[in-house]
């Protein structure tokens, strides 16, 4: 359960020094940590009953449905929040990895750390388009 804590905020830490690599503004740096931490915690509590790869999946649909709410509410592109949210799912390890083997003359774990990181790549892209496909009002509250 610690480990659990602890790799929600170091996520959370790492979306908010990107926020500020990525040039958003300070005042939505608390909402960027809070995406990308809620995105990881997704990831890390799915991943046990499935697949990398649709845990992956199920963490960035949580998480740009987050960066669209967000939007709405902040009246700034969704984008702020959805790149810097992204960062913690982003398959950096598989790519490095890949090419790491490939160098090595390792080819079979190669292609199986590649053929991971692919996948994991195309399951943040299909996660964004499903979710950027749902119409805009309904991230707006309606009022009684």
């Amino acid at each position: 359960m610690i480990q659990l804590i602890l790799q929600v905020l170091a996520a959370s830490a790492g979306t908010v020094g990107f926020s500020l690599l990525f040039g958003v503004p300070v005042r939505y740096y608390t909402y960027c940590g809070l995406i990308g931490g809620i995105g990881w915690l997704v990831y890390l509590c799915t991943l046990p009953g499935t697949t990398a790869t649709i845990a992956t999946f199920c963490a960035t649909v949580v998480i740009i449905v987050l960066s669209r709410w967000f939007a709405v509410r902040k009246r700034c592109p969704a984008t702020l929040f959805l790149i810097s949210g992204i960062f913690p799912l982003v398959p950096g390890a598989g790519i490095y990895w890949a090419a790491y083997y490939t160098i090595t003359n390792q080819l079979q774990l190669a292609l199986e750390t590649g053929y991971g990181a692919v996948k994991a790549a195309v399951a943040i892209v299909l996660g964004i388009v499903v979710v950027f496909e749902l119409p805009e009002k309904w991230f707006h509250l309606k009022t009684i």
